[in-house]
């Protein structure tokens, strides 16, 4: 019990920097600002059609979408691009506790503030458009429009008729809302492990790990290499398990008919390259050489 609670107080002590660190606050504002400029379209487009939306509508065809989940998780690198925390209160943790504890709180800290702001992202979905919400397990006039005719792909909202057709609004979101914490958890635990084993080249590290998605997207591919339908039947599929982001991405995932990941084996993968990444990091911290300059005068 000792050691939970050492534990629990390092990670406190990693939100205890919270208050005074512009890092952070602009981590939060900037995926609120991106959150506006991806959802507004839907709420615009209800707001001409007159008709209402469900409450998490927004988030889902938002971030239904790679390229949305690939824009918001980029404020990881904002928001854990200083990882591990080496204040002038590092010493004192690694004094008083060991060397496990302080990388466990971290690591700690690491997954609250990542389920955190993923949180905040879907709030704020729903906080913009909740003058033209309903809360009701249905979906909407609007996600009707959108999904049976081609002007969701005209203004660039994925409604995709399958998810309309097989899913509700409250499974959906949480779906959703797991796979981009999946990513995301594995985004950030690479920042933390490339800082600790190359000294701060997390960044860059978590940059190479949303560009190597991107790229390896089925449009991409492709796009770049011109490929036929049935050459891109294959691609899709075959880049589908292979690219992280698609497995962030919902509509991306077997539904009972193609050879794409089934809900089951991305949250899999995502959970055995997380613990993955934690292990290296315990293993990395043994060796770890600390420096504190925030101490010296």
């Amino acid at each position: 019990m000792t050691k939970l609670r050492q534990t629990a107080i390092t990670a406190m002590a990693c939100f205890g920097r919270w208050r005074g660190s512009p890092q952070v606050w602009l981590s939060f504002a900037l995926g609120f600002i991106a959150c506006f400029l991806l959802s507004q379209k839907v709420v615009d487009f209800a707001a001409e059609q007159d008709t209402l939306l469900q409450l998490f509508e927004p988030f889902i065809w938002t971030f239904g979408d790679a390229n949305s989940i690939l824009l918001i998780s980029l404020c990881l690198l904002l928001l854990f691009g200083d990882m591990p925390n080496l204040g002038n209160e590092a010493p004192f943790f690694l004094v008083r506790t060991s060397r496990f504890c302080w990388m466990a709180g971290q690591l700690l800290y690491l997954t609250l503030a990542t389920t955190l702001f993923v949180l905040f992202i879907l709030v704020s979905t729903c906080v913009l458009c909740g003058a033209r919400a309903f809360s009701g397990n249905m979906w909407s006039e609007t996600a009707a429009i959108l999904g049976y005719s081609s002007i969701g792909e005209s203004i660039a909202v994925p409604a995709f008729v399958k998810v309309l057709e097989l899913t509700f609004p409250y499974q959906c979101a949480l779906h959703i809302f797991g796979l981009m914490l999946g990513y995301s958890l594995v985004l950030s635990a690479l920042i933390f492990f490339f800082n600790l084993l190359r000294g701060r080249m997390g960044m860059l590290a978590g940059a190479a790990f949303s560009g190597f998605g991107f790229f390896l997207s089925p449009q991409v591919i492709t796009e770049w290499f011109h490929l036929g339908p049935t050459e891109g039947r294959i691609a899709n599929i075959l880049f589908g398990w292979i690219s992280p982001l698609n497995h962030a991405t919902y509509y991306m995932h077997n539904f009972g008919y193609d050879n794409l990941p089934r809900l089951a084996d991305s949250y899999g993968i995502f959970a055995a390259a997380g613990l993955a990444v934690y292990l290296l990091s315990f293993w990395r911290v043994r060796k770890y050489p600390f420096n504190f300059t925030g101490t010296e005068r």
